[in-house]
């Protein structure tokens, strides 16, 4: 049961808000951040890191007390990352036999230092913002987004699925707090969206034993989570979009799923994963890899 339990609890990895994309969106933003910041995340999707590392850092030199700067560089890193090793493909359409099979990656030490660095930043900005304004917009977007980016590379990368799990309960909180200064910032939804979903597929043994480490899953509330994000955040809509698709394969709803990366597909047509996702989905189930 407990190999079970590491296996199911890796999943919840993919709850990053924040785990390849970047940051939650607010209000209070200004035109030009935003815009800056637009266009970093619109490169990220069409799998332009140079260029949107070039933005983000752009924006740590325009803004260099914003905790946002830096873990919006450390998405880039690690969206990088995920991309050479191949686990962006892995993600769509995988079942449980797949994540137990996962390869052995092999990590770049260089950008794993970066991407480290760029986090040390962010949460150290963050923090001391939130020590003058607990309720500060931004320094709670960067530690949401920098605890589910550290799950991401714990989970995916790393393969320490106890950590990746330890660093999801944070990334939730953080989420939570979000919320409660903002009800409006739908991007922060994604982060408890797929915690909800993934833990909530789990055996009921395995929830309860998660359950017992304070974090609760329920699948139907997941989905509705992402959904709100899909529809209504802003930089993340096109993740929970992404993460709704493998929600629906899984769940068996393949027009809903089809229809997904058809529109991320034109939105993005840089990015040639979504329409080999679409080719993959559309071959006969015998055909599939």
């Amino acid at each position: 049961m407990f190999s079970s339990f590491k296996s199911r609890a890796w999943q919840v990895v993919l709850v990053c808000a924040v785990a390849l994309t970047g940051r939650v969106a607010t209000a209070v933003d200004t035109v030009s951040s935003a815009a800056s910041l637009d266009h970093g995340f619109s490169l990220l999707y069409n799998l332009d890191f140079a260029q949107a590392h070039q933005v983000f850092l752009s924006f740590q030199q325009e803004h260099p007390d914003d905790p946002m700067g830096p873990a919006c560089d450390a998405a880039g890193f690690l969206f990088s990352e995920f991309n050479r090793l191949g686990v962006l493909e892995s993600q769509f359409y995988a079942d449980d036999k797949t994540f137990d099979a996962r390869k052995q990656l092999a990590p770049d030490s260089g950008v794993r230092d970066r991407f480290n660095a760029a986090l040390v930043e962010a949460d150290g900005r963050a923090r001391s913002r939130l020590a003058k304004n607990p309720r500060d917009r931004d320094a709670l977007f960067a530690l949401t987004m920098s605890s589910g980016l550290k799950a991401d590379y714990a989970g995916l990368v790393e393969k320490r699925n106890l950590a990746s799990l330890h660093y999801t309960k944070e990334a939730t909180a953080w989420a939570e707090q979000l919320l409660a200064v903002d009800p409006e910032c739908f991007d922060a939804h994604l982060a408890t969206g797929v915690s909800q979903y993934i833990i909530g597929s789990m055996a009921a043994p395995i929830r309860w034993l998660v359950r017992l480490g304070g974090v609760s899953g329920d699948k139907a509330k997941g989905i509705a989570e992402l959904q709100l994000t899909a529809q209504r955040g802003h930089y993340l809509a096109p993740f929970a979009r992404i993460l709704l698709a493998i929600a629906y394969v899984r769940e068996k709803d393949k027009p809903q799923a089809r229809e997904l990366l058809v529109a991320l597909r034109d939105e993005f047509p840089h990015n040639p994963l979504f329409a080999q996702e679409i080719a993959r989905l559309d071959l006969p189930p015998l055909n599939r890899p």
